[in-house]
């Protein structure tokens, strides 16, 4: 494993105090995804606040909840009294709820997030820095039936090695016990069976230092033994019907969860070559890499063959008698619905009502089968049983981590595609509908277009001329296999010609902008449909222009074509109704926020009319400026469950014209 201490780095955080080194190193160990994911692990340091009546209190500055090791800042590291945990550890039990209350008592400031679980536990190590993670290399050789001999073999002495209890409380317990008769001094670090690393020193770079060697030695092992190598890959040419499958099977997804869902294929060299294992089908339901896991992804997979709601029905089945054999009568079933699942011989499929959990799903599926593949080279993967992972699904503390008090997004879990998406109205609409919570394909011929939303993964970013229909064909394709499916599209593409007559037509002007503005457009339809009537609550918006209710003179060659287009969008409202796709046009009128009205032109035009610039600009019945997000949040209303009783409209977003009225 790489050691990514810089000592540069260091020294600019240790001159912000110990909590910002502290917060330095965990960053350290959070961009390594072996060894921790999405929010796992923790850490913490030991030092003093001077309390409001001016009297040193030792404290246990530990990762709050709700904070990423990957990102976390010093105001991730809430202060907890020390001497308060070490008297909670005496305790001879505390039920959870109890403990998460005495936490937070212990907090000094009660504004502060939530202390780990792990506090109590933190606290009885007796070195100023720890660092816990669940290393990969170091849980796959755990989840084997000799894991604990393998590991002894590896470490020696050098580590204490613990069975596997419950985090929290028992942990804390589990290691007070432990420490009677450990000496300290004599040992590296902790290996928490089937959980865990943890390493400590009274320095972060040696409990850094250390973590990285121990999970190395684990990693020399794996690679020794062969079993690094046993990673199978293989690939799989999609097929049309393929597509189709994801895009059904999303739907009745949708249908088993109560609400949307998103769906990504791993089309991967490992997913596939893992799906081809002749022992897939009993692999993938023995147990996730860790018990953490389950509560993103429970605490097995689904399998599907070619059709795949069978293996829908099949794991709803095997959920419900998993429920029943280890849930107590406090328990309520959570929905039958996988997170994860083989294709066999085509991938892996990942479940999750959005975006973020999506990622979560398949970070954590792409780690537990190169690791059930690592333990099978060694031996045999044998992860926890079931009781103990349903313990860990159900334990109330790792559930209210999924829990938000915050409202879902109108469009949460719904799949978008806009074409024309590089800028003015398209961009708009992608960041729209991306703000109302969907995931968004955009589309546009810019090469500059795929730098546009890089810094949001929720956005497919695509290089697409519409007027290529393979190309278009890709683009569909390529959203299926990122979200699932297609729920809503915006057709947007087009281009304003230059002004000409009728008499002076140029044959390829007209040509061009009927098949950019018209053809184009049907095609686009024509390839969605069939994904449309998979999809959960469908809605197509056509833009058109007010050139089609009030043209203008010298623009025939755009105003024939969006006439048009209005009356593809019409025709299509009753073709698709009985699918339940919608279908509805937009209007738009001078905006000026696009990329035709130059400056100069408005100059130009404003001057035709004897206006200022500012005048021409709000030149409407309701004299206000019409902007690509006002077009755009008419055609995130339109997409949306509100307009759910609106199709074939025409909505004008003009400010009020004259003529069109």
């Amino acid at each position: 494993m790489r050691n990514r201490w810089n000592q540069s780095s260091a020294d600019v955080a240790s001159a912000g105090g110990e909590i910002e080194l502290r917060a330095y190193s965990s960053r350290l160990l959070g961009l390594e995804e072996d060894l921790v994911l999405h929010g796992g692990g923790n850490t913490s340091v030991k030092g003093t606040l001077t309390d409001v009546f001016g009297e040193p209190r030792r404290v246990l500055f530990v990762k709050g909840s709700g904070w990423d090791l990957k990102t976390i800042e010093a105001a991730g590291f809430p202060a907890v009294d020390l001497d308060y945990l070490l008297k909670l550890a005496e305790l001879q039990s505390l039920s959870d709820s109890e403990m998460m209350r005495q936490l937070r008592l212990a907090l000094l400031d009660p504004t502060a997030p939530t202390p780990s679980v792990e506090a109590i536990l933190h606290a009885l190590i007796p070195f100023k820095f720890v660092d816990h993670s669940h290393a990969d290399a170091v849980v796959a050789i755990s989840n084997t039936p000799d894991g604990e001999s393998r590991l002894r073999e590896i470490y020696g002495e050098s580590v204490l090695i613990l069975p596997y209890v419950m985090p929290g409380f028992v942990l804390a317990q589990q290691v007070a016990e432990a420490a009677r008769s450990v000496d300290w001094n004599s040992i590296s670090g902790i290996i928490l069976l089937n959980h865990g690393l943890i390493t400590f020193a009274d320095d972060a770079k040696n409990s850094y230092d250390m973590m990285v060697e121990l999970v190395t030695r684990a990693e020399e092992y794996l690679a020794v033994s062969g079993a690094s190598d046993a990673i199978v890959k293989d690939a799989y040419q999609a097929q049309p019907d393929d597509f189709l499958e994801v895009a059904r099977l999303r739907r009745q997804a949708a249908e088993v969860f109560g609400a949307p869902v998103l769906v990504q294929w791993d089309q991967t060299p490992e997913a596939v070559g893992f799906s081809c294992l002749p022992q897939v089908t009993d692999l993938a339901v023995r147990g996730p890499l860790t018990p953490d896991h389950t509560i993103h992804t429970k605490g097995f997979a689904a399998i599907f063959s070619h059709e795949t709601s069978s293996g829908l029905d099949e794991f709803a089945t095997s959920y419900r008698s998993y429920f029943e054999t280890y849930g107590r009568s406090f328990h309520q079933c959570l929905d039958k619905l996988p997170r994860y699942g083989v294709w066999l011989q085509k991938g892996m499929l990942y479940l999750a009502a959005n975006y973020k959990r999506l990622q979560v799903v398949e970070d954590i599926s792409r780690h537990t089968i190169r690791a059930i593949q690592w333990g099978e080279a060694l031996a045999h993967w044998q992860a926890l049983p079931g009781q103990d992972l349903f313990d860990v699904e159900y334990w109330e503390l790792e559930q209210a981590k999924l829990k938000s008090t915050a409202a879902k997004p109108a469009l949460e879990g719904r799949v978008a595609l806009v074409t024309g998406a590089a800028s003015g109205i398209g961009k708009a609409c992608v960041e729209e509908l991306r703000r109302q919570g969907a995931v968004v394909t955009g589309v546009d011929i810019d090469p500059n277009f795929l730098d546009l939303f890089k810094n949001d993964a929720g956005v497919l970013s695509i290089n697409c001329d519409v007027t290529d229909q393979g190309s278009l064909r890709k683009s569909i394709y390529d959203t299926i296999v990122a979200f699932g499916g297609l729920d809503i599209v915006v057709s947007n593409a087009g281009s304003f010609p230059s002004s000409a007559a009728i008499v002076d037509m140029d044959d390829d002007v007209w040509a061009s902008s009927i098949e950019l503005n018209l053809t184009s457009h049907m095609n686009f339809l024509r390839e969605c449909t069939p994904y449309l009537e998979h999809g959960i609550d469908p809605a197509v918006v056509m833009l058109g222009s007010k050139n089609v209710p009030a043209p203008g003179p010298g623009a025939s060659a755009y105003s024939v074509a969006k006439a048009g287009l209005t009356q593809l969008s019409r025709v299509a409202a009753l073709e698709l109704a009985g699918a339940g796709v919608r279908v509805n046009v937009v209007h738009p009128n001078a905006v000026f926020d696009t990329g035709i009205w130059t400056e100069e032109v408005l100059q130009q035009r404003a001057a035709n009319y004897g206006m200022k610039v500012s005048e021409y600009k709000q030149n409407n019945l309701l004299q206000r400026e019409v902007t690509s997000r006002d077009v755009a949040a008419a055609v995130a209303f339109l997409a949306s469950p509100d307009a759910a009783c609106t199709t074939g409209a025409q909505v004008p977003v003009d400010g009020g014209n004259d003529r069109v009225i």
